[in-house]
């Protein structure tokens, strides 16, 4: 056993480097796994993808020997994908790529994971699909991890899915993106987009789709029921539980990455979901939904200020934060307030002399769930006589992204307050249903 060695001595001693694939005994078990770049400040473990998929740190003085795999006996990377048999007869839908994990594969160069895979790749994965639908037209107008995307890609996307969902013999549109800024994209799509005559199916995945453990089949396989369904929304289908049980359905307005990996992380925010969708075909509705139609086009408003900003508060904070910003042209906030919507009374006094110059600030609040109500305390009341417009059950990520797009088309602050209280996509509601907590 290696218990006294470092990591990098272990390496040098057994011939070893990072991106090898190894034979390992540890634990009396054998194991085959690639060595990783090391990120752990510990010395003394061993970072491993195991053949499975998974990652996993091995301590040294737990492994009895190492050996590296002749390159041949290597795993290889997966295959080309081979074209998709045509079935014709099945009811066309379209897909458009954009990259995230769902689009993303082992990078067998160093073992990570990376937005490599082709969308035709990506269909040769679930070939399920071609049973029940047929992809006819596949877009790809960027690959992107979706931390990398910024409001001019929701605009790009904006413009390509119109496209495709004007196409007359188009059922319904995928559109596969990252999970991190899902919801964002969802939510800008919801304003940008115009008479939504058919299904527009956000999806993504929490797991590479070329791993065993990969969501994405059974993603893609829920969302592409979706596209053929009559529920004329723009939503994201992913996992309802951690199994591979069904998709929840939530509107594009009303859903937000409640976990960092769980299969079912993206839960609706102070709604029902729209529908349940099993891999059979078969659909629960659960909230009243637009149907599929056939009047006119779906038309882009797609447009962007992003001169702005999302702050959330933290005790201590003061109001110099938001000068700040505003020294700098930031023309409109969203503060994430505690409670109801509050900040301390402190604040007041900062926050009148930047609405006073026709800065527009709104209130959302941090819990989750419930809405801003500033009327109940005496803080709250101030706050709103200085110029704060409390968002109801809005929540604050979708209050950004409805500011940015409110602010695109006008700048005058009673304009902005209307419309910013006025619902557009279904991104809030008069009255709180109690059973959407925790849903």
């Amino acid at each position: 056993m290696a218990s006294s060695l470092t990591l990098k001595e272990f390496l040098a001693q057994k011939n070893v480097q990072v991106g090898d694939t190894v034979a390992i005994e540890w634990k009396g078990n054998h194991l085959k796994a690639l060595i990783l770049p090391q990120t752990l400040q510990r010395t003394d473990f061993l970072d491993v993808k195991l053949s499975m998929g998974y990652n996993t740190g091995l301590a040294l003085n737990q492994i009895t020997s190492i050996q590296k795999v002749p390159r041949e006996q290597a795993a290889a990377p997966p295959a080309a994908a081979t074209p998709i048999p045509p079935t014709t007869n099945k009811p066309p839908i379209s897909l458009v790529a954009s990259g995230g994990t769902i689009g993303s594969k082992i990078d067998y160069t160093n073992a990570g994971v990376t937005a490599l895979m082709t969308p035709a790749e990506l269909l040769q994965l679930v070939p399920e699909l071609g049973e029940f639908a047929h992809i006819t037209s596949i877009q790809s107008p960027f690959t992107k991890l979706s931390e990398n995307m910024i409001p001019n890609d929701w605009i790009r996307l904006a413009h390509v899915c119109a496209q495709e969902l004007n196409k007359k013999e188009i059922r319904g549109v995928l559109l596969t993106h990252g999970t991190d800024t899902l919801a964002y994209t969802a939510a800008a799509l919801s304003f940008f987009l115009k008479n939504i005559s058919k299904p527009l199916i956000l999806v993504g995945a929490q797991r590479s789709s070329d791993r065993g453990s990969s969501d994405a089949n059974f993603n893609l396989i829920c969302a592409a029921r979706l596209a053929l369904s009559d529920i004329a929304e723009v939503g994201i289908c992913m996992h309802g539980s951690p199994s591979d049980e069904y998709c929840l359905f939530n509107k594009g307005t009303r859903v937000k990455k409640m976990h960092t990996s769980r299969r079912d992380a993206f839960r609706p925010i102070n709604a029902k979901p729209l529908a349940k969708v099993f891999p059979s075909g078969k659909i629960e509705t659960l909230s009243p939904y637009h149907p599929r139609h056939e009047l006119g086009k779906v038309e882009v408003d797609a447009a962007f200020e992003e001169n702005i900003a999302l702050i959330k508060y933290a005790p201590g904070m003061t109001t110099k934060v938001l000068e700040e910003y505003a020294k700098h042209g930031c023309k409109g906030f969203i503060i994430e307030g505690t409670g109801l919507g509050h900040v301390p009374e402190s604040w007041v006094e900062g926050v009148r002399a930047i609405t006073a110059k026709g800065i527009p600030i709104f209130m959302a609040t941090q819990p989750q769930y419930g809405r801003v109500n500033m009327s109940v305390y005496s803080t709250g009341r101030m706050l709103t006589e200085a110029g704060v417009v409390g968002l109801g059950d809005m929540s604050s990520e979708v209050a950004y992204v409805k500011l940015g797009w409110v602010l695109a088309h006008t700048q005058k602050l009673d304009e902005v307050r209307t419309r910013m209280l006025t619902p557009i996509a279904g991104e809030m509601s008069i009255r709180s249903e109690v059973d959407t907590f925790l849903y």
